[in-house]
């Protein structure tokens, strides 16, 4: 097979793709070793969520929003009436 330069070497993904042997990737092969000697406990397909949380209203967030927003006017009018210029 004849020598070429760098610029000229390319590869090819297709000739990767078609390797009979892939090699894992360093976090597979770094759980592989310690589940050798610590296996996790089975977990079922769709684990039970648990009680869901009740949710609050969604007025209850736009009011605090708003609420905030006005604040912060009323303390920049504020400021702005005290300053001297």
């Amino acid at each position: 097979m004849s020598q070429q330069g760098d610029e000229e070497q390319e590869f090819d993904l297709r000739w990767a793709d078609r390797a009979e042997h892939k090699e894992p990737s360093a976090r597979a092969r770094m759980l592989a070793a310690r589940w050798k000697e610590n296996p996790p406990d089975p977990v079922p397909f769709r684990a039970d969520p648990g009680p869901a949380e009740p949710r609050r209203s969604s007025w209850v967030s736009t009011v605090l929003v708003l609420g905030c927003v006005a604040a912060v006017i009323i303390l920049l009018g504020y400021l702005q009436t005290r300053s001297p210029y």
